[in-house]
């Protein structure tokens, strides 16, 4: 009993793939779970449109810029450009001064600052908005102990979603998590019984190509990926309400792309996965976690440390959700979202190149 048990710990520990899945995942996931799950505000990018250009702005300007939980991202000079600016899609939010703000705070007039903000993340917006509230409220009270209160008015206008509903923020999230689901990790474990089970040599020496046979194993995803895509789509405009501002075409088309993305990095995991239990958990572990904390889908990247925000450039559904979001809650067009597309046809053709090498090698082999 003794030498057996013995013989069981060393079949574990010479056996890379079980160390792996043993303490490798268990230490990612809750390092990730620490780090980007969190509930605070730091270093979001907002922008000023001070009017009044005078003591008081500027002392509640760099009393925001150094709480930490802000970061002056642009300086604005004119009303018409807060629309332009938030359709870059970097700000969270435009505070806005009125014309002789102090003046009117030393004669003892109502005085308003205008809080701006970008709801379509309407979690995040709202933390914003009581972060800013709370730190101009607090200048007002130090400032005029007796009336800083109801001097200074603080109004919101939220963009994009101003009745603050979670579905906005979680329709893109969902239609991600399920095309990446779905196109990436069924592939993979399709691929990967193929091989398990010995009939990918059998399709292998028949008259189809190599590329036949990826083709045909993959389409059949392709069409069952569009079609979830388009029944959340459709419920998400009949049952919730959520409005699709830009060009229903254009998002159809990033969608088609983004599942062909998906299913060539299912395709990549096939090609280093011999069997499907390995392929699911490579797919559960590269796919799925990351998708859900690194993209922004719930939790806003800029709240992590800075190697998880530099991480989380490489995960295709953060562009994804980027896309989604600015055609269907700002309705903007290609001439918006051209970096983020351009980044996903960049992995999709990364993808295809490393799954035909490696396919390759296993053929020559």
């Amino acid at each position: 009993m003794k030498g057996f048990i013995f013989k069981e710990f060393m079949h574990i520990f010479r056996d890379l793939r079980t160390m792996v899945i043993l303490f490798g995942m268990p230490i990612a996931q809750v390092l990730l779970f620490g780090f980007a799950i969190t509930n605070e505000i730091n270093n979001a990018d907002i922008a000023i449109l001070d009017q009044a250009k005078d003591v008081a702005s500027t002392e509640i300007t760099n009393k925001l810029l150094s709480s930490g939980y802000f970061r002056l991202h642009e300086v604005i000079d004119d009303p018409n450009q807060i629309e332009a600016s938030f359709e870059k899609g970097t700000i969270k939010e435009v505070v806005v001064f009125e014309p002789h703000f102090a003046e009117k705070l030393q004669n003892g007039e109502k005085t308003t600052i205008q809080l701006i903000t970008d709801a379509s993340d309407p979690n995040t917006a709202n933390l914003i908005n009581n972060y800013t509230a709370g730190i101009i409220r607090d200048y007002a009270m130090k400032s005029n102990p007796n009336a800083g209160r109801t001097l200074v008015n603080v109004e919101t206008t939220m963009l994009y979603n101003p009745e603050l509903k979670g579905v906005f923020m979680f329709v893109p999230g969902t239609i991600t998590v399920l095309l990446m689901l779905v196109s990436a990790m069924m592939t993979s474990i399709s691929i990967a019984r193929e091989k398990e089970l010995g009939t990918m040599e059998v399709l292998l020496v028949s008259p189809l190509k190599p590329s036949q046979i990826i083709i045909g194993k993959v389409l059949p995803y392709v069409v069952l990926s569009f079609i979830n895509a388009l029944l959340i789509l459709v419920l998400a405009y009949t049952v919730f309400a959520m409005p699709i501002q830009g060009s229903l075409l254009l998002l159809l088309l990033q969608t088609i792309l983004f599942i062909v993305m998906a299913l060539s990095l299912g395709i990549f995991i096939s090609t280093v996965s011999n069997t499907q239990q390995t392929a699911m958990l490579l797919s559960m572990f590269v796919l799925m976690l990351p998708t859900i904390l690194l993209s922004g889908f719930i939790f806003p990247i800029e709240n992590m440390p800075l190697p998880l925000q530099i991480f989380s450039n490489i995960m295709p559904s953060k562009w994804f959700i980027i896309i989604v979001k600015n055609i269907m809650l700002k309705g903007l067009g290609m001439g918006y979202v051209w970096k983020e597309t351009l980044i996903l046809i960049g992995m999709t053709a990364l993808f295809i190149l490393l799954s035909v090498k490696k396919f390759n090698i296993r053929l020559n082999k």
